[in-house]
């Protein structure tokens, strides 16, 4: 699914009205109808509502849901933010409320608040995608008093008080609390930012039926990757192919203490259908290796207890680097080496990347197409800290292109940001994630993927999707608190096949 600016979605609302054609009047209504529809589906009638309207066409969204709960016997409040102008539609739908016999509360001060009933649910329709400054004044203070009270709040298309891309952080602008954000047709970038979340809660697409010509006409750099999507991605196999055909991959990992980074990472890679996998562990890893991970090769380095290098990467068809190696002097000159020499893409996480943070230099000889798996702290150790997820954002953007480099920036609504300033935005994974070697199985799923012929992109993207559904069908079975990197390994095999349906 794109994801569309501000600007993007207004041009598509008017491309709708002009060529379906409809009036914006009924369209306005079509939305208000989709609304509708879902807050009867999910609160029961016995709840009061309160309908807070702003002076535009959002406004009009808010007042035409409380006539139709009005009708359907709901106890409804209607009231609009005082303007000195409202929208043409937002005058038609207050005079369609007046009509049967619901006369909408004008809120010019604080003494216009209502004092909320226990268990309400309150609409939050003030202001809309297309707002272009913070909010003051009485606006202002009546979010706070909506945030203030213990009601479930709704907010139409967005949040009151947020913008749809950038938003200052830490937020110092009022901002509406919402549980739940109905957005209309799509979600917006700034639904994706870590600092919003607190604003938006949980959302969901409200389809109103805009125009699809001019959905598909219109170029965004944004898309909210679903299950569709990666299917047209994964490549079926041939009954003639054998293990050559689908990749021989080299995992570098582990260290004393730290050698089930290697398992996981190993046993990822194979799950995820890499024909022949080798890893490289210090001498002391092997017994644990071979031990653990019977399917793979185990390549011995000189020492003992750390990593100190390779010589013949030219062998392989990638390599993933980093999980457990540590930041020991002699293997950062390891790595070092290794990126100078290699020539397939390589998949960096973890001490990977500190060293990468340790030694800046080397990012100019990474392999073109390698991928970069950092979480914010890493990202940030890399490329230097951001003030918020929208400036992070335009950095990696900046970095992916300049390196020629893919960069995954892990967490909810994983970022896989491409060399030509696309941005992917992943649907899958859950809190229960959060946990110790989770980031070493997604660098054996992507390295997987990159040596069985995937290009560097389309493994990435995947390998996240892959990654992230393994773990929603983990926390399913043993609950969020209980879900362990190696389960999201068990999970593979099922993610795979729900995939392929």
């Amino acid at each position: 699914m794109k994801v569309f600016t501000c600007k993007q979605i207004q041009s598509i609302d008017a491309y709708t009205i002009e060529n379906e054609p409809i009036h914006s009047i009924d369209l306005m209504e079509r939305a208000a109808l989709e609304l509708f529809k879902w807050i009867v589906k999910k609160f029961r009638s016995i709840n009061p509502v309160y309908i807070f309207s702003g002076p535009g066409n959002n406004g009009g969204d808010g007042v035409a849901i409380g006539r139709m709960l009005h009708q359907v016997g709901y106890d409804v409040k209607v009231f609009v933010l005082s303007a000195k102008k409202y929208s043409p539609d937002l005058t038609v739908n207050i005079q369609r409320l007046i009509n049967i016999g619901l006369y909408p509360v004008t809120i010019s001060s604080k003494e216009d608040f209502p004092a909320f009933f226990h268990g309400a649910l309150i609409v939050d329709s003030l202001f809309g995608s297309g707002l272009s400054k913070p909010l003051s004044g009485i606006a202002a203070d009546l979010v706070d008093h909506i945030n203030n009270s213990v009601c479930q709040v709704v907010s139409i298309d967005i949040p009151s008080g947020l913008f749809g891309e950038e938003n200052p952080y830490p937020s110092k602008n009022p901002v509406i609390n919402a549980s739940v954000t109905l957005t209309l047709q799509f979600p917006k970038l700034s639904f994706f930012f870590a600092e919003n979340d607190q604003h938006v809660g949980d959302w969901s697409i409200i389809d109103i039926g805009l125009h699809s010509q001019a959905i598909n006409q219109t170029e965004s750099p944004f898309t909210y990757v679903d299950r569709d999507f990666i299917k047209g991605i994964i490549k079926p196999r041939n009954k003639f192919q054998h293990k050559g055909n689908f990749g021989h991959c080299l995992i570098i990992a582990g260290s004393y203490g730290m050698l089930g980074a290697a398992v996981l990472s190993t046993r990822a890679c194979l799950r995820a259908g890499a024909g022949l996998v080798n890893v490289h562990v210090p001498r002391q890893g092997v017994s644990v290796l071979q031990i653990s991970v019977p399917e793979a090769i185990v390549q011995v380095d000189d020492n003992d207890w750390f990593i100190t290098g390779i010589d013949n990467p030219d062998s392989f068809y990638t390599i993933g680097i980093g999980p457990g190696i540590g930041k020991n002097t002699r293997t950062q000159m390891g790595i070092f080496n290794l990126i100078s020499i290699s020539k397939c893409p390589l998949v960096i996480d973890a001490d990977g990347l500190n060293i990468l943070s340790l030694l800046p230099d080397m990012l100019d000889h990474l392999p073109i197409n390698s991928i970069l798996t950092p979480h914010v702290g890493e990202f940030d150790r890399l490329f230097g800290k951001s003030d918020c997820t929208f400036s992070r954002l335009s950095l990696a953007i900046k970095k992916a292109n300049e390196l020629n480099v893919v960069i995954v920036i892990k967490g909810a609504y994983s970022q896989v940001v491409c060399p030509n300033g696309k941005v992917f935005f992943n649907s899958t994974g859950n809190p229960g994630m959060a946990t110790a070697g989770s980031g070493d199985v997604l660098t054996g799923i992507i390295t997987s993927l990159v040596g069985q012929g995937y290009n560097s992109v389309d493994a990435a993207l995947a390998g996240v999707f892959l990654h992230g559904l393994a773990g929603d069908m983990a926390a399913e079975v043993k609950g969020q608190q209980s879900v362990l990197a190696s389960d999201i390994i068990d999970y593979l095999d099922e993610a795979f096949l729900l995939i392929d349906k």
